[in-house]
């Protein structure tokens, strides 16, 4: 029988393309969005309303895909966002939206399924965790934490679902993906504040080293779609895995420099003066 997935955050980007390649494999697909693209449903492809900020449409949602489908063996947390802008232009609110979202959403999802998993001894959770969970960014502290609190909660549950039969993977794109609505949204949210005009300065010089970085993009939303895929499907105990262009070199400071060594790098690239 062909196994079932549930994709949140399904209707662009990484998820879009996930639930395309799934589809196209034989997979079963539980597609989940805050807005359903009836466009996208097929024989093997259910549509239906997931926000991960409202937990009555989890639970709705793992419930039809399990009616649908009979069983969902993999879970895709890939819904998420980065919040944008100087952290003291941030309101309460939006550093709250980017937790509810990226950690809490993720939690909440994952909670929904497990019983499931657990009945059935078997399943895998791939969350879609970020190379701003790995190093940081000045003007995204906010994506930053949230991203490393993803990273640690998945580290720590693989070692607990590991003694239920369940495997729990992290897929790390990293550099830049092509094809996501993910620059529109963090402009959309991007935190502004006319009384701090202090940081006018370093602002500038951060949003031209951010044009230059960006402009090296070359991984897409379909490439990581194939990691994810791997991930799900290969098997094995391995917990990260990364996928991107580490042209800039950070992933490879985090891991091969020393604590101030790698700051001093990240420095230079961010200079606050």
């Amino acid at each position: 029988m062909s196994k079932t997935i549930l994709i949140t955050g399904a209707s662009s980007g990484i998820g879009k393309a996930s639930t395309t390649l799934f589809a196209a494999k034989g997979w079963n697909v539980v597609a989940t969005m805050r807005r359903p693209d009836a466009s996208l449903e097929a024989d093997n492809v259910q549509v239906v309303r997931l926000d991960v900020q409202d937990p009555r449409s989890i639970q709705n949602a793992v419930d039809a895909g399990i009616a649908r489908f009979g069983a969902i063996d993999v879970l895709l947390n890939n819904a998420g966002y980065g919040q944008y802008g100087l952290f003291e232009a941030l309101s309460p609110e939006a550093i709250q939206t980017q937790f509810d979202v990226n950690v809490f959403g993720v939690m909440n999802v994952t909670r929904a399924v497990l019983p499931h998993f657990r009945a059935r001894k078997s399943g895998v959770v791939v969350n879609v965790g970020s190379g701003a969970g790995i190093f940081t960014l000045p003007m995204f502290s906010l994506y930053c934490a949230s991203k490393f609190a993803l990273e640690g909660f998945t580290e720590s549950l693989s070692y607990e679902l590991a003694s239920q039969g369940i495997g729990v993977k992290l897929v790390d794109p990293h550099g830049g993906v092509t094809s996501t609505r993910f620059n529109e949204r963090s402009a959309q949210s991007a935190a502004k504040s006319d009384a701090l005009k202090d940081y006018d300065s370093f602002v500038a010089r951060t949003n031209e080293a951010f044009s230059m970085l960006t402009a090296a993009r070359t991984v897409t939303a379909e490439e990581v779609a194939h990691i994810i895929h791997n991930a799900a499907t290969d098997g094995t105990d391995r917990l990260r895995y990364l996928v991107g262009d580490d042209a800039r070199g950070f992933i490879k400071a985090r891991r091969n420099l020393d604590d101030q060594g790698y700051i001093d790098f990240m420095r230079q690239r961010f200079p606050s003066i």
